[in-house]
């Protein structure tokens, strides 16, 4: 007797994205939110951390430069990043799976928060991907770098983050620039690690660094961007322009 379940009930999009409202995008963005180092539990219907993100999505949204780009979320099997499971890291390659399916191959960008940014930062070798945006990622000494190479890496963090350690990403970024990777390392001046205090420099700053990644950041009315690489950290004044 067959299963009366869907596949997709089995097997739930791992890809929560809006209907296209284009007939050709000419890019994505998705969006990885925090969580725990073990959980085998789903995430709860009430979710701060995907609530969190939520706000980054609605600047995407709102800022012309990605009229033209998709913005979606990647969805999690799980809580937690569970060892050498790496659960979300997993999933979002089932995302970006999902999404070349749907609209076929164009430049992505991963956008990721803690736990998201680890998952954002392994699942970058995807041949979709064109870089990271990390907020307060969670690069923990040992993390691989050597699939970045090529790609564009950008971290945001607050030194006074308690959570996840700036010092740790700051060395991430630094070895990864010596394995070939493009990268940029800002220092937030306030946020910690729920990025609350100071919301819409963090917005802001994800934003102009999510268009670099993609390209589109050099449209007629764009404000000039510092184009400064490094490791760093560089001073987040120099990338908080309006």
């Amino acid at each position: 007797m067959n299963d009366p379940r869907s596949t997709r009930d089995i097997h739930p999009s791992a890809l929560d994205l809006p209907a296209p409202r284009l007939p050709a995008a000419a890019g994505a963005v998705l969006i990885l939110h925090g969580g725990r180092a073990d959980s085998l539990a789903p995430p709860p219907a009430l979710n701060l951390p995907d609530l969190r993100m939520k706000a980054f999505a609605r600047t995407l949204r709102q800022d012309f430069r990605h009229a033209d780009v998709l913005v979606g979320f990647v969805r999690y099997r799980t809580r937690g990043w569970n060892g050498e499971r790496a659960d979300p890291v997993q999933d979002t390659r089932r995302a970006l799976a999902e999404l070349n399916e749907l609209v076929g191959p164009v430049p992505v960008g991963l956008l990721g928060h803690s736990m998201g940014a680890r998952a954002a930062l392994r699942a970058a070798d995807d041949p979709q991907v064109r870089g990271v945006v990390a907020l307060a990622p969670w690069c923990p000494p040992g993390e691989p770098v050597r699939h970045l190479a090529g790609r564009t890496v950008v971290a945001l963090h607050d030194p006074a983050d308690s959570v996840t350690s700036a010092t740790d990403t700051w060395a991430y970024l630094r070895r990864a620039e010596a394995s070939g990777t493009r990268v940029r390392g800002i220092r937030m001046p306030g946020g910690r690690h729920t990025m609350i205090r100071r919301s819409r420099l963090w917005h802001r700053i994800a934003a102009n660094s999510v268009a670099e990644i993609l390209g589109v950041a050099s449209l007629r009315g764009t404000p000039h961007a510092d184009s400064t690489w490094s490791a760093g950290p560089l001073d987040a004044a120099r990338f908080g322009t309006p």
